[in-house]
C-alpha cells in the first residue's frame, strides 16, 4: 500500500515571458500605489516647512513686498456693469 503513493512534488511548467512581465507589472503597480498614497499622507511636514519660511521672508522684507505688488484695490469700490444695449 505505502509503494503505491506517489509523494514526490507535482511538476510545475517554469513560468513564461509574459507570466513574468505580468508579475513585475503587478509588482510594480503595487509599489507605485504605495509611494501614491504615502505622497499623500506625508507632504504634512512639508507644507509647515514651507509656511515657516514664507513667514520667516515676510518679516525680513515685508515692505519690499507691499511696494512690489502694486496698488490694492479699495474694497468699497464696486466695479461698474455694463449696460445692456437696448435692440
Amino acid at each position: 500500500m505505502s509503494g503505491d503513493l506517489d509523494l514526490s512534488p507535482p511538476e510545475v511548467p517554469e513560468p513564461t515571458l509574459f507570466e513574468s512581465l505580468l508579475r513585475y507589472g503587478l509588482l510594480l503597480g503595487a509599489v507605485f500605489q504605495l509611494v501614491c498614497i504615502l505622497a499623500v499622507i506625508m507632504p504634512f511636514n512639508k507644507i509647515h516647512e514651507q509656511e515657516e519660511s514664507a513667514e520667516k521672508n515676510d518679516v525680513k522684507g515685508g515692505d519690499q513686498t507691499k511696494k512690489a505688488k502694486g496698488p490694492v484695490p479699495q474694497p468699497r469700490q464696486k466695479p461698474k456693469k455694463e449696460s445692456k444695449k437696448k435692440r
